[in-house]
């Protein structure tokens, strides 16, 4: 069997509760060249867990975490809600959400896929944004791109909540690059990367001031099933071409970078009774420049 297909199978019974399990490469080490700050020094980044997020600093994204301290950021967790105002957010400069969840979908991935953020939060995020706030909002295949849905509704943003998929002749990781015309580097700091690879998430329709990284062509498409990874000959697929699995924006006085994907930004271990498998930041030789796409998406919120 493709290795390629195997480790997405195992991805799939993970995250469907199967006999694989997908938890965090705790011992991910990296040694970064040229740290944007020195140990400690750099802004404030903080990450939600107010919305019973499938991702945390703790949890899913401790290596994304990891990969923040090490360029000098300080990096601390919320989880107080912003339905009373910003005064979470006191002292961020940037704030990262990576797939919330409507409670009414805690181990329950099947629709509806209500909204994980109240109108009273959305409205408060989007002040602190439009003030000179930075948000990374993170939203992976259904049911967390329904439950993003309206927040990025908020900024001209339309997710997809479905399963996105690049057309490929074998079942692999999706692979952004310059040769295919999926990857757009020249609005972040690196110029030097030439393909990103993600790990099956959403989708998303941006508006004109944006600027796309990751790019969506004629033949792509999402399934949008009732339930998460519950496939048959009857479930719904759309095109994706037009739609954008990443993508960054001056937002008033603050940034937005808004994707699809949350694996890609983190360090994974596929437990199976075959053995362990790493998907992300720790595995090379799918994802060789995640990890600079990462840390130049970072500099360019925090500039």
């Amino acid at each position: 069997m493709n290795k390629y297909i195997y480790i997405l199978i195992i991805l799939m019974l993970g995250a469907s509760g199967g006999m694989a399990q997908q938890r965090p490469d705790t011992t991910f080490v990296t040694e970064l060249e040229k740290p944007i700050f020195a140990k400690g020094q750099g802004l404030a980044i903080c990450i939600d867990a107010a919305h019973n997020n499938f991702h945390t600093s703790e949890t899913g994204f401790s290596p994304f975490s990891k990969v923040l301290r090490l360029d000098g950021f300080v990096v601390r967790s919320v989880s107080e809600t912003l339905q009373m105002g910003l005064e979470p957010l006191k002292d961020c400069q940037v704030f990262v959400v990576a797939n919330p969840l409507h409670e009414s979908n805690i181990n329950n991935w099947r629709l509806p896929n209500p909204s994980a953020y109240s109108e009273k939060e959305i409205s408060h995020l989007n002040d602190w944004v439009r003030t000179g706030g930075s948000l990374f909002l993170i939203a992976d295949h259904m049911p967390f791109a329904g439950a993003a849905e309206k927040l990025g509704r908020s900024f001209g943003f339309e997710f997809n909540n479905g399963f996105a998929s690049l057309e490929k002749e074998e079942n692999e990781p999706d692979l952004f690059n310059q040769s295919n015309g999926r990857l757009v580097i020249e609005s972040l700091p690196d110029k030097n990367i030439s393909r990103i690879t993600t790990f099956t998430g959403s989708a998303f329709k941006y508006p004109p001031e944006a600027n796309p990284i990751l790019l969506f062509k004629e033949g792509d498409f999402s399934l949008e099933p009732e339930i998460a990874w519950q496939f048959n000959d009857s479930t719904k697929t759309i095109s994706l071409e037009g739609y954008s699995q990443g993508a960054i924006m001056d937002y008033g006085e603050g940034k937005l970078a808004i994707f699809g994907e949350a694996a890609m930004f983190t360090a994974q271990i596929i437990d199976t009774p075959q053995g362990e498998f790493k998907v992300g930041l720790n595995n090379k030789e799918m994802a060789p420049q995640n990890l600079e796409f990462l840390r130049s998406l970072i500099k360019w919120l925090s500039d």
